[in-house]
């Protein structure tokens, strides 16, 4: 039994770290426990109208976090359980008997992940005092990529505001109407920035696929309603007379039906056009998309 609770132990412990790996580490940027946990609390959201607006994405973010500390503590727990208590010492007035083995364990556990150190239970079995710092190096470094994490989320989510305010700026001033009367040479260069930033959105959400997560409160800064209005500038300038123009409408396109592609794949799970893709991101955020 002792031996199966060690084996169980250490892959809880590993089966934590490679999902850690595959969230922060990994260029899909998306692990398979922390993925289904963020889509299972953004479907909750979903059925009650968003009601927690953008609380949702950092609550999904604390929830997997919380799940990498579990799963560590309790992996560790489960090493630690066939040495409690004869492979610890306790501090005077700490009595093991008091308390279920189990409890013990999962105490010494959470206290060494969390490299509290409080000195009331110390390990003198040998293989013991070797794990115990190694769960300490895992706790510490848990916590540095958790709060990483939550930092390189930032520059994402800036990205893709500015293309939205950027998309409602164009929409405000009715550019896709008046796109045939425009210099051509200025509707390339607004047309090729607008696929660049379109292309960044998509590498974001293959490296960020957290941030898709994060619903917009202001309806101006949300890529779900602003992003429509692409497909109708890449309509308008495909009919241009220029050859420069359609050429850019060209790119545009192509950037838009690879975002799209990358939103059925791993988020919507509907559509076969943009037109139908982009529709289903917008409601699936809540939003009315810009015409």
């Amino acid at each position: 039994m002792a031996v199966l609770l060690t084996l169980l132990g250490i892959v809880i412990v590993l089966v934590g770290l490679w999902d850690i790996y595959h969230s922060l580490l990994h260029p899909s940027g998306t692990g398979a426990i922390g993925g289904r946990v963020q889509t299972a609390v953004w479907r909750i959201s979903r059925r009650t109208g968003h009601r927690f607006g953008s609380a949702v994405g950092p609550g999904s973010m604390i929830t997997v976090v919380l799940l990498w500390v579990l799963l560590q503590g309790v992996g560790w727990a489960l090493v630690y359980l066939p040495h409690v208590p004869q492979g610890f010492t306790y501090s005077p007035g700490v009595d093991p008997a008091d308390y279920p083995d189990v409890l013990g364990a999962l105490y010494i556990s959470l206290v060494t992940l969390a490299t509290l150190g409080f000195g009331d239970v110390v390990a003198t079995d040998p293989w013991v005092r070797l794990a115990t710092p190694l769960e300490a190096l895992t706790g510490f470094a848990l916590l540095t990529a958790a709060l990483t994490w939550f930092t390189q989320i930032y520059p994402p989510l800036s990205r893709r505001r500015s293309l939205a305010l950027e998309l409602k700026s164009l929409a405000d001033v009715g550019y896709a109407d008046g796109i045939a009367q425009e210099d051509p040479v200025t509707t390339a260069r607004v047309l090729d920035g607008l696929a660049a930033e379109v292309a960044k959105a998509r590498i974001d959400f293959t490296q960020h696929g957290e941030t898709y997560y994060f619903q917009e409160e202001d309806p101006d800064l949300s890529l779900a309603r602003q992003l429509p209005y692409a497909l109708e500038l890449r309509e308008r300038a495909a009919a241009s007379a220029s050859p420069a123009v359609r050429t850019s409408a060209g790119r545009l396109g192509l950037a838009l039906e690879q975002l799209g592609q990358k939103l059925r794949e791993d988020f919507v799970r509907t559509g076969e056009t943009p037109e139908e893709v982009f529709a289903a991101y917008a409601a699936d955020h809540g939003r009315e998309p810009v015409r």
